[in-house]
């Protein structure tokens, strides 16, 4: 599958070569680092106001998500993130009392992560400032096109399974917190490789 899929993008390029080379102002992918570049820079700087990293703002409240607490091999796997990645993420995020790790009760080997009272005061702000960033830099476009946007999104991270960690790790640390959830069903528009 992978060498045939490696095949066909080999054969693509070859065939561009003996054409004229477009400038990268034509590539979409060009456009969505440029403005995701600068949009998740803009929500960096905002959760740094309060001491914490967008990295982090995601976690908690993904973990908001699970009032008894969850495993970080759970926030790893709906985040897209690796584990070793949540785990340090889950120390600083303690070192700032922001949540607890304690020992499974069923399986003492393994942690559970809950949330203290100062991050459950704190979501409503982060919450606020992602809203805020999102309108900001999307709301002027109109419903439609972001409805478009989003829909060809998840689109792409359903075709390429983006949600979950790839066996390789990222390396555009940046990426590595999107979870996606999906609101339909596409397996009848997978195609097949």
């Amino acid at each position: 599958m992978m060498v045939a899929m490696t095949t066909k993008i080999r054969n693509f390029a070859m065939q561009r070569a003996s054409h004229q080379i477009s400038p990268v102002e034509s590539h979409l992918a060009y456009w969505l680092h440029y403005v995701g570049c600068r949009v998740f820079q803009a929500l960096r700087l905002r959760a740094l106001e309060f001491g914490i990293t967008a990295a982090e703002s995601v976690v908690l409240r993904k973990l908001h998500e699970h009032e008894n607490g969850a495993m970080p091999s759970l926030l790893a796997s709906r985040l897209g993130l690796s584990r070793g990645y949540i785990s340090r993420l889950a120390v600083r995020l303690e070192a700032k009392g922001l949540i607890h790790r304690e020992k499974c009760v069923s399986d003492r080997r393994a942690l559970m992560l809950t949330l203290t009272d100062l991050a459950r005061a704190r979501l409503p702000t982060l919450a606020g400032l992602a809203d805020y960033t999102n309108a900001r830099y999307f709301a002027g476009a109109g419903e439609a096109a972001h409805e478009t946007i989003e829909r060809v999104m998840k689109w792409n991270v359903h075709r390429y399974r983006y949600r979950f960690v790839p066996p390789v790790q990222c390396r555009i640390r940046k990426y590595r917190y999107l979870h996606l959830g999906m609101d339909w069903d596409l397996d009848g528009d997978r195609e097949q490789d």
